[in-house]
């Protein structure tokens, strides 16, 4: 379990950086998006040994506020657990969410009826619907240009998307999955609300597995909202790994 922990942290330093640039502060990384798209956030620096204080964090904190960006740090508390007392000294509240590894092959999980899963190319007629409704499905409003970033994305092959469409074409459900060699993070799910409980998200989270797997990606993971989610998705064959944190402000 070590050392695939190991493995999610050179992951997750590495996918930002295509769409983003680092800014090093000791112990702590802030990554800055490049143009539109979502923010990014602070984690702890690749390969750093050291304790983290709130000093730190607060340094971090007036950069991302300079910016206008939200004062935002993810991290796993099993490979920094020191960071959790730093955040909170700051005055961050943090929560928790399951970190899922998947085991073996993964499970297929059938459309339901009048429902078509499948991948989407850079320049397939439904990739503005599908671009959209992860924005949707969150209650924020995409950008203008979400579409076009997103197919660029496909095209240089970071960045990979299934959606589920209903018999006119249109995306209900849609997500990504992010590879960065031999490891990639399934990201964005999202339903619009009207057509939730119909289990388009695990259709379409089983679909980005099997595109990954095809691509010969040896390690698939997820971070899943809570216990209930997680269990939907252990449906899938993903197994928790460890604690995903996520650390703002109280709203």
């Amino acid at each position: 379990m070590i050392f695939m922990l190991t493995r999610l942290e050179t992951y997750y330093d590495a996918v930002p950086r295509s769409a983003a640039r680092a800014e090093e502060y000791g112990p702590l990384t802030l990554f800055v998006r490049d143009g539109e798209g979502w923010p990014y956030y602070a984690r702890p620096t690749l390969g750093y040994g050291g304790v983290v204080t709130a000093a730190d964090v607060d340094r971090v904190r007036a950069r991302q506020r300079e910016l206008g960006l939200p004062e935002a740090f993810e991290w796993v508390a099993e490979t920094t657990p020191g960071l959790r007392a730093a955040v909170e000294k700051s005055g961050l509240v943090v929560r928790e969410h399951p970190l899922m590894v998947l085991d073996g092959e993964g499970v297929p999980a059938p459309a339901p009826e009048g429902v078509i899963v499948r991948m989407v190319g850079a320049d397939d007629p439904v990739l503005p619907s599908a671009a959209a409704v992860p924005y949707a499905a969150f209650g924020v409003a995409p950008s203008p240009e979400a579409a076009a970033q997103l197919a660029a994305r496909i095209t240089a092959g970071l960045t990979h998307l299934a959606a589920a469409l209903d018999a006119d074409g249109t995306a209900l459900c849609a997500g990504q999955h992010q590879p960065v060699g031999a490891v990639s993070e399934v990201v964005g799910v999202g339903t619009l609300p009207a057509a939730r409980r119909r289990g388009l998200g695990l259709a379409v989270t089983a679909a980005l597995v099997a595109d990954a797997r095809a691509r010969g990606v040896e390690t698939v993971f997820l971070t899943a909202t809570d216990g209930d989610v997680a269990r939907l998705y252990g449906r899938l064959g993903f197994r928790t790994a460890g604690t995903a944190l996520i650390a703002e402000p109280a709203s």
